[in-house]
């Protein structure tokens, strides 16, 4: 599939333009210069033609920005990935020294360009888009992100400039993966060490990544969508909007995915805040892998590994059925291990059980152990099937639901799970009426 990348220096509407074309809120926009940082993916079509768009941090030079080294890189890579790139300049403020920057990079990239001329909201700006023929990459198009105005020609303009005999890629179903996790506990760079390249930006301080940032990842017989999200702080916490807005991004990839790998700091041990994620994984029925991260620079003796998983199963019961994996990110430690565990996960959460062979295992459980009776009335389960959810999900038909009790569904969870393999899945029981 053809990409088109949409650079420029900070602040001038690339995150807006690119909610715009994907037809969705998908990277955070503010006020403020410099929110978005890493490369940010989406898909859009124009005129039955689709292609993939990226979404970069404004390029600047000699800032106080910590971050702005890393973001330089970033953009320099989507250039280097593109098809054809959009370079969005402001006609308020008109040619700056970045601009003409920029400018430079993409004449000697020899990339199709298009200049977008932004925030034309009216006709009287139209005139002041001439001066942007100055920077030498052919005539700019007059757009107001914000409104949509303009956009059409502007995606005209792109349709022309992309390759022709690309074929669109094949839509099929594969797994969506996040990446979920506290602040600064190795999110990025796990996500760095699966794909092998620096797709996220990583630093020391906390809250480096805003945006939930999407990547396929199609290596060693996986294939499937890895999400890295930002770190998810307790609510008493979130001070500025750009925080709610990329914890929001995040709860919203938990809910959107399949699987979450849970990412821990092992130096700070289980904290109330990775319980509060846990919970909105399972709330969500989504499966979990729990990624110790950093277990490189805990001291060790004899059984410190087997004590702080016992400590974690403490913690996640009653449902502790889930893939604890103790790695070091930074030394690459057992990270293709926590890999291998999300998409054994996966399709343990997929797996279906043939309805005869469920009522062949667990009639026979349920006769050695029947339901206790209540208020002198018995119960009596005749049939189970497994229901059509997306994750396991199973109905028990009885002559008296209302009248089973919590503990007993627990057992018969237990039971289910002993039977067939659904390690870091939530299953559901219901109780129906026969």
């Amino acid at each position: 599939m053809s990409i088109v990348a949409i650079v420029g220096r900070p602040n001038v509407g690339k995150s807006t333009l690119f909610n715009r074309l994907v037809g969705k809120r998908q990277a955070i926009v503010d006020q403020t210069a410099g929110v978005t940082r890493d490369r940010h993916y989406g898909k859009t079509d124009w005129n039955g033609k689709e292609f993939s768009v990226i979404d970069t941090g404004g390029y600047a030079e000699n800032t106080d920005d910590i971050f702005e080294e890393q973001i330089r890189k970033q953009v320099m890579l989507a250039i280097e990935e593109s098809d054809a790139v959009i370079f969005v300049v402001d006609v308020q403020t008109g040619i700056t020294d970045y601009d003409q920057s920029i400018a430079r990079i993409l004449r000697k990239s020899d990339k199709p360009v298009i200049v977008a001329v932004n925030k034309v909201d009216h006709g009287g700006k139209i005139y002041d888009t001439f001066e942007f023929h100055a920077l030498g990459l052919g005539d700019p198009v007059s757009i107001a992100a914000v409104s949509g105005s303009g956009t059409g020609d502007l995606l005209d303009k792109v349709l022309e400039m992309l390759p022709q005999n690309m074929s669109p890629e094949e839509e099929h179903e594969i797994p969506h993966i996040a990446i979920v996790g506290r602040p600064n506990v190795g999110k990025s760079s796990l996500t760095n060490a699966f794909l092998g390249e620096e797709r996220n930006i990583v630093t020391p301080l906390a809250g480096t990544t805003r945006d939930a940032i999407t990547t396929r990842y199609n290596k060693f017989g996986h294939d499937f969508m890895l999400v890295d999200t930002a770190g998810l702080r307790k609510k008493t916490k979130t001070k500025e909007d750009l925080e709610f807005y990329s914890s929001m991004r995040a709860i919203r990839a938990i809910e959107y995915s399949d699987v979450c790998i849970l990412m821990l700091d092992a130096s700070l041990g289980v904290e109330s805040q990775d319980m509060n994620i846990f919970q909105l994984i399972i709330r969500n029925k989504k499966g979990c892998v729990i990624a110790v991260n950093k277990w490189d620079i805990i001291e060790k003796e004899t059984n410190t590994l087997k004590e702080y998983e016992k400590n974690i199963r403490e913690r996640l019961a009653p449902f502790n059925d889930v893939p604890v994996i103790f790695t070091s990110v930074v030394k690459k430690q057992r990270i293709m291990n926590v890999l291998d565990a999300a998409t054994k996960v996966f399709e343990n959460r997929s797996r279906r059980i043939p309805t005869s062979r469920l009522n062949e295992v667990m009639l026979p459980e349920i006769e050695n152990y029947p339901p206790p009776a209540y208020k002198g009335k018995f119960v009596k389960i005749k049939y189970i099937t497994q229901l059509p959810t997306p994750c396991p999900s199973f109905a028990f038909f009885c002559n008296l639901p209302q009248y089973v009790r919590e503990n007993y569904k627990r057992f018969l969870e237990n039971k289910l799970r002993s039977h067939f393999d659904f390690s870091g899945t939530p299953v559901q029981i219901f109780m129906r009426q026969k």
